[in-house]
C-alpha cells in the first residue's frame, strides 16, 4: 500500500511540474482584434 501511495504520489509531482513547465514557455498569442467599448458617464462615478 506504501508503494501505490509512493507511485502516486510521485506522478503527480510530475504532472505539477511539467504542468507549471508547459504554462511557463507556452507562448500565447496576444488577441489579434481590438476592443473598444462605450461606458456611460453613469457607471464611472458611482
Amino acid at each position: 500500500m506504501k508503494l501505490t501511495t509512493r507511485i502516486i504520489l510521485v506522478v503527480l509531482a510530475i504532472a505539477v511540474v511539467g504542468g507549471g513547465a508547459f504554462l511557463a514557455v507556452w507562448e500565447i498569442p496576444a488577441p489579434a482584434a481590438s476592443v473598444e467599448k462605450v461606458i456611460p458617464n453613469d457607471r464611472v462615478f458611482r
